[in-house]
């Protein structure tokens, strides 16, 4: 009876110290996180730069057909598609190719495909989770996370491809699928102390 008095008010005194604690609003504008979409172009810059195509001609007049670049992947939204097809002729136009905008005035055309382009996300937490509880009165009352120890990683992952083939329909090459990804890592210690590490900026950006 003793031990069940001494839980009860100890859970009391965690959710007194989380009611009167600092809530953290995710507030955003557009939806997505300024974070969120770098874990995702960082992928895709990754991955778009692995593409070479050594078995057509510098200086080859280049059509980028994007009909394969699913922007709605299985009722998912694929985030940000028009900058995948952009950096994809960035690295193009880089690797010394002309880019034409008629296919038929082109040497070559090369189809883009993109596989997948998504976050993924892992957690663990030891702890009290971050909680809405619904309180008379009042109204609802979120209960910021009390966590011991908590783990949280997003993983930015984009597969991108190229098919070039010429006026007569056949293969000159393809890149296979090449692979970019992207994370962030973030880690709570004893409800105060926490640290993120990331591969997202460059050290000047804070």
């Amino acid at each position: 009876m003793a031990a069940s008095k001494i839980l009860m008010r100890s859970t009391m005194l965690l959710l007194t110290l989380a009611a009167t604690g600092c809530a953290t609003v995710r507030q955003t504008d557009p939806p997505t996180t300024a974070e969120e979409q770098l874990l995702v172009s960082m992928a895709v810059d990754r991955a778009v730069g692995k593409l070479t195509l050594p078995g057509v001609p510098a200086g080859s007049r280049l059509f980028v057909d994007v009909t394969n670049v699913d922007v709605d992947q299985n009722g998912t939204v694929m985030l940000l598609p028009k900058y995948t097809i952009a950096a994809v002729r960035d690295q193009l136009l880089r690797l010394g190719y002309k880019l034409v905008d008629d296919r038929k005035v082109a040497d070559y055309v090369v189809e883009l495909r993109n596989g997948g382009q998504a976050i993924d996300e892992k957690q663990i937490i030891l702890g009290i989770p971050n909680t809405t509880l619904p309180l008379p009165m009042t109204g609802p009352v979120t209960v910021p996370e009390l966590a011991l120890f908590s783990y949280h990683r997003q993983h930015g992952l984009s597969k991108i491809g190229l098919a070039v083939y010429g006026r007569d329909g056949a293969m000159a090459y393809s890149t296979g699928s090449q692979f970019g990804d992207s994370e962030q890592k973030h880690w709570t210690l004893l409800f105060l102390i926490s640290f993120t590490s990331h591969d997202l900026t460059t050290p000047d950006v804070k």
